[in-house]
Formats: C-alpha cells, structure tokens, sequence
C-alpha cells in the first residue's frame, strides 16, 4: 500500500453529524482537502446508502465506518454490501478474530472482481481510541494496550487485511512490527490550536505528532466541525503535516 504524498490525502474528515443536508454541506466546504470521507453509525443508520452517494456524488472517497462485528460469514456479508455501496475503506473488529476477517478479505475480494469494482481497504479496529487501561480491566481485559494492539494487529495482518485502526500512541511500535506498507489509519487527533480533554478520546496525538510518528492516514472531525470556517481550520491542519 503507497500512502499518499499530498497532505490532503492523508486526512480523513469524519462526517459525524445527524442530517444529510449537513454532511452535504460539509463535504462542499471540504472538497479537495481530505482523502476520504468517513461515514459513520449516527449518519448511516440515519440515511444509510444516501449518505455514501451524497460523497460519490461529489466525487470523493467514502471510508463507511460501521465497525462490523459478528460471526464471520454475517460480517463478510455485510462487507459484500459495502462493496456494492462503492465504499472506498470499511472497517471491522479485529477482536472478531482470524476467520471473520479472512472470510471478509476473501469475500471482499471476490465480489470486487465479479463486479469490476475496485476492492476497498479493509481495515481492522484494535482499541477504541476511548478506551484506557482502567476500562480494559474493567470488562476482564487486563494488560497493557499497547500489547494488545500489537497483537491483534499481527492477526489482522495474518488474516490478510490492509491495516488497522489504532489509537495514535501505537503508531511507531505498529510500524515497527508491521512493517511500511502496513495501513494505519489514526483517529483521537487534535490539530495543535485545538485545546486537549473536551471531548471523549484519551489515546491522543497532535496531527503532526501522528504523521511523523508513521500514520497513514489520520481522522479529524470535531475541531474542523466545530469551527467558524471549517474550510480555514482544516487548511490549519494541512498546513500542520505538511
């Protein structure tokens, strides 16, 4: 996998908003200075399909970020849709093991050659960037983190996925482990004029941090969003990595 020079096409904007009058909105203010963007639970349950066709329509690349999470031959299945929806990235957990993600590799894979489309990254989720230690132990997983993203990583690699989604505190043992064309997307970023602990994330990074660190590609959302210009702040951000 050859990541993208351009800083533009190492960010993914996350549509996290609730109308598809939104979204629209922020997809014509961001044109041209994301990679991808990321269509998520709140969206997609809201519109489903007319949320990723509001991203195509405007000629731009749609991560669906829906998690996918079950046994494998449901979760391969669901991916064969995303294929179908012409997702550009999808993502699913690596805790559901080896044969969930191999299955939706292979069956990702097949359908992209029967329809002549081009098969989307697939990503695995290790730790949610919310999570902690403390949360960890308490539904019995006890351990470092770190460990437990390297390892699920190592699987998902085995499984044959594209890369995976960790917390931006990963990125360099990742990396190492992993290797250069191993794909690490990055969310719980916060540009550097964004002020830290006002949100939910608690593994974060400063976008240049993370860039430099190795990222393939980092998330941002609430502090381009939030802003009075989101077109600016995100120029802010692109200015940061480059």
């Amino acid at each position: 996998m050859t990541v993208p020079a351009a800083p533009s096409r190492k960010v993914i904007f996350a549509l996290d908003v609730s109308t598809l009058e939104e979204a629209r909105r922020l997809v014509g203010l961001l044109r041209g200075r994301t990679g991808f963007f990321k269509v998520g639970l709140e969206l997609f349950t809201a519109y489903g399909r007319e949320a990723v066709k509001a991203v195509r329509e405007a000629g731009e690349k749609v991560f669906l970020d829906l998690k996918f999470h079950d046994i494998p031959n449901t979760v391969s299945r669901a991916a064969e849709e995303a294929v179908k929806l012409g997702a550009d990235m999808v993502n699913l957990h690596a805790s559901g093991g080896t044969e969930m993600m191999r299955e939706t590799v292979e069956r990702c894979r097949n359908v992209a050659e029967r329809t002549g489309r081009p098969r989307p990254l697939l990503l695995a989720v290790t730790v949610l960037t919310s999570l902690d230690e403390g949360n960890l132990r308490e539904i019995g997983m006890a351990g470092p983190i770190e460990e437990r993203v390297l390892r699920l990583a190592e699987l998902a690699q085995k499984a044959g996925m594209d890369g995976v989604v960790a917390s931006p505190r990963e990125i360099a043992p990742l990396r190492e482990r992993c290797g250069k064309e191993f794909v690490i997307v990055t969310p719980g970023i916060r540009p550097a004029f964004e002020a830290a602990g006002r949100d939910d994330q608690k593994r974060v990074m400063t976008a240049r941090e993370a860039v430099q660190a190795g990222a393939s590609y980092i998330v941002v959302g609430r502090p381009v969003r939030l802003a009075p210009d989101p077109a600016a702040a995100m120029d802010r951000i692109l200015e940061e990595i480059r």
